[in-house]
């Protein structure tokens, strides 16, 4: 399977497991001019950004670990397009949900605003 489809494949899985765990998908794959998020939700009041990262081993290390400093700036940036759209001025934070073969994670508050 490519790396594309790989990766919808993940995304979907992140959404189902976000569902399950009562954050509710606004947005997947949102891209603007600016960037692209791989998907938008909302739990309670916090309007969420999540990175989906996927790693079929831990041969190179965790898959969170490769949200690097350029790819948080990307996501902040997207973001704050996103929500000057919307005019939106409630909380906001940035989420990444971890995939290995056996487990998924979500880590909340994964990196601040850049």
């Amino acid at each position: 399977m490519n790396k594309r489809l790989v990766g919808k494949e993940k995304e979907e899985l992140a959404a189902e497991f976000l569902g399950r765990h009562g954050i509710t998908v606004l947005e997947k794959n949102y891209r603007c001019r600016i960037g692209e998020v791989d998907i938008i939700a909302r739990e309670g009041d916090t309007l969420c950004f999540i990175e989906v990262k996927y790693r079929s081993s831990l041969s190179f290390g965790y898959p969170e670990e490769n949200v690097d400093l350029r790819k948080q700036k990307k996501i902040s940036r997207t973001a704050l397009f996103y929500i000057g759209a919307l005019h939106y001025d409630g909380k906001v934070r940035f989420d990444v949900i971890s995939i290995l073969p056996d487990r998924i994670k979500l880590i909340r508050n994964a990196f601040s605003y850049i």
